[in-house]
């Protein structure tokens, strides 16, 4: 065979293989990292390679997961969930257990595109991998379960969950709200713009209205405030997050900050409206059981005002 002949087949399957060899789903979205995926039609043996969007998504849709990075989550809900349901430990987000991996020889893996191209070329040689890039909360959901045959269940379960957003919706005062997360090293503010993280798009959609400081129209999602700074969070109710994952909400460091005078300052603590929120629900988003604990909180702390 000439070089050129060998050079032409090497082509033609390169651009044929994905479509022809396939005989389960073939996976090609903008939004998942890398090229077109093959994934079984029925997968039986799931790997999630994070412990939010990823495993609380995929629990869920009653997807068949066998292993995911448990260690260190602040939800300790979806963590029970997890371990009931059989989940087996890989450890940590940042490094899951290659070993345990292999040993539980799943038929797809599903993770974030965050975990990069070098986790994506790594687990794609153990089996079908699927690295999600998604920014909107929603879409992340629907595409697992376009990854997974799920999609009838989850437009059911969206769209109940739209219905309550608009039942809420009709029922949020025209209050001003201010949210802000205490850390050991800092202090962060989620915002409401077109791409919020989970739980501020699901404010943004319940018609929360957030202060000026917390609003953008651009792609940002979060501002660092000095103590200076802090002064701009002018709501009529404040909601506050201490800490997050890996035993962060339990530094200290939150009793030096709602003790400081600047915080007692802010127009909403001054007048007894502040409230802690759970880190869980808050930072360690993880779908549409997450999304209705956060619906709780605005009709506990802002429709009500308990």
């Amino acid at each position: 065979m000439t070089r050129r002949l060998l050079a032409l087949l090497l082509l033609t399957i390169g651009f044929a293989t994905p479509a022809v060899a396939c005989d389960g789903r073939l996976v090609d979205d903008p939004a998942i990292l890398g090229d077109a995926v093959c994934v079984p039609e029925m997968p039986e043996r799931i790997v999630v390679l994070d412990p939010t969007y990823s495993l609380g998504m995929a629990l869920e849709l009653g997807l068949p997961v066998v292993g995911a990075p448990l260690f260190g989550m602040s939800d300790k809900q979806l963590k029970a969930d997890a371990v009931n349901e059989g989940v087996t430990d890989l450890g940590t987000f940042a490094e899951p257990s290659i070993e345990t991996i292999i040993a539980l020889d799943p038929d797809l893996i599903i993770g974030s595109a965050m975990a990069g191209e070098e986790v994506l070329n790594l687990a794609s040689r153990i089996a079908p991998t699927v690295l999600i890039g998604a920014e909107g909360w929603k879409d992340y959901y629907r595409l697992v379960a376009d990854i997974t045959g799920t999609r009838a269940e989850a437009d059911e379960a969206l769209a109940a969950f739209e219905d309550r957003v608009a039942a809420i919706r009709d029922r949020v005062p025209d209050t001003s709200v201010s949210i802000v997360r205490i850390t050991p090293w800092d202090f962060q503010v989620y915002l409401d713009g077109p791409k919020a993280y989970g739980p501020f798009a699901v404010m943004r959609e319940a018609g929360v209205k957030r202060t000026e400081y917390e609003t953008t129209d651009s792609d940002l999602t979060v501002k660092r405030p000095d103590w200076e700074q802090l002064a701009a969070l002018r709501g009529e109710v404040l909601l506050y997050i201490v800490g997050g994952a890996n035993d962060s909400a339990v530094s200290g460091r939150h009793e030096e900050v709602t003790n400081n005078p600047l915080w007692q300052m802010l127009p909403a603590v001054a007048a007894g409206n502040v409230h802690r929120v759970d880190a869980a629900t808050w930072m360690e988003f993880s779908g549409l059981a997450s999304a209705n604990r956060v619906l709780d909180d605005i009709e506990r702390f802002i429709i009500d005002g308990r």
